[in-house]
């Protein structure tokens, strides 16, 4: 998947718009939480799962990694987007985003 292929696929999630944060690009709900962002460069997209999630995702492919630091303890979860299979980011998103607009509505 390319950058401007997974940049399309974040987009798809209703109200979700994406703004510079740094050095990459954020992916956020509006008036929400970020649940993803993409370093382009580098091809790294970073998603924010549940921690039970974040460990099934990891055990599918060894280019998906918890984030070595303390937002990967919260579920900042890196995949190296060129290397893992398309429905597998899709569905790493789906559940980023659900978890955003499920926390919100608590």
């Amino acid at each position: 998947m390319s950058p401007a292929e997974f940049t399309e696929m974040a987009l798809s999630f209703d109200g979700t718009l994406g703004q510079p944060h740094f050095d990459r690009t954020a992916f956020k709900v509006i008036t929400k939480r970020i649940f993803a962002t993409l370093q382009q460069e580098q091809e790294l997209a970073n998603i924010k799962l549940p921690i039970a999630d974040q460990l099934v995702f990891c055990s599918l492919h060894k280019s998906i990694f918890p984030v070595p630091n303390k937002w990967g303890d919260q579920g900042w979860t890196s995949f190296e987007i060129r290397k893992v299979e398309r429905h597998i980011i899709l569905d790493a998103l789906s559940v980023a985003y659900g978890d955003v607009i499920k926390r919100k509505i608590k």
